[in-house]
């Protein structure tokens, strides 16, 4: 009786990592925007920098949860 809801919860997982995965795409592409531009500020790519690695580390977390450990 629990699958129903476990499969929801499932499910927004791999929803959230989606929304994840594709804002730090947009970082990405925001940071190298900014610096390919020549006149890049440093605190500003430092900030982006740093909410591109937060997104992945929520983005590991949600992975490992989705990802069943296997013991070989």
């Amino acid at each position: 009786m629990n699958a129903p809801s476990e499969l929801k919860s499932e499910e927004m997982l791999r929803i959230r990592l989606e929304v994840l995965r594709r804002e730090h795409r947009d970082l990405d592409d925001a940071i190298h925007a900014l610096a390919g531009g020549g006149r890049a500020d440093a605190l500003t790519l430092q900030r982006l920098k740093r909410q591109k690695l937060a997104l992945k580390d929520q983005i590991v977390r949600i992975e490992d949860q989705l990802i069943p450990d296997i013991i070989a």
